[in-house]
């Protein structure tokens, strides 16, 4: 009998497109709350939310391709921290941003949430300093 569900890529591909506004520093960030992987020691699943934050340079990353590439994770035994830095490091290898940060949020485990924080910057990228807007009323400003 046949099935209706999506198959899984065979390959882990990233596809990208050109960044729309390359001379602007500016942050893209995706909330991606369905990442599954194994626990390597029990086989048991391991959820996590997946932020991710980038200042793209020449390319930003394709979104269904991104979430066919986190689907990918479902059947792979990975400690919480390689399988953090392994999509930080694919991601930051396709896309070379100014600035990339991926946090992934995993649910308890034996009593123990984790939380694991990877971050890679180009060599001599700064941020901008952010713009301080006055508060208060629209009278006051």
């Amino acid at each position: 009998m046949p099935t209706d569900r999506p198959k899984r890529p065979s390959k882990k591909i990233l596809e990208t497109f050109p960044n729309p506004q390359s001379d602007r520093d500016y942050a893209i960030r995706m909330r991606i709350p369905e990442f599954t992987c194994l626990c390597p020691k029990t086989g048991q699943p391991d959820f996590a939310t997946l932020h991710l934050e980038y200042v793209p340079d020449r390319l930003c990353v394709e979104l269904k391709s991104l979430k066919l590439y986190i689907w990918s994770f479902r059947d792979e035994g990975a400690f919480h921290e390689a399988v953090t830095n392994r999509i930080l490091d694919d991601l930051a290898s396709v896309l070379d941003p100014r600035f990339i940060r991926l946090t992934a949020e995993f649910n308890v485990r034996g009593g123990i949430y984790t939380s694991v924080v990877a971050e890679q910057r180009r060599p001599g990228w700064r941020p901008s300093a952010p713009v301080e807007l006055p508060s208060g009323s629209p009278e006051a400003v």
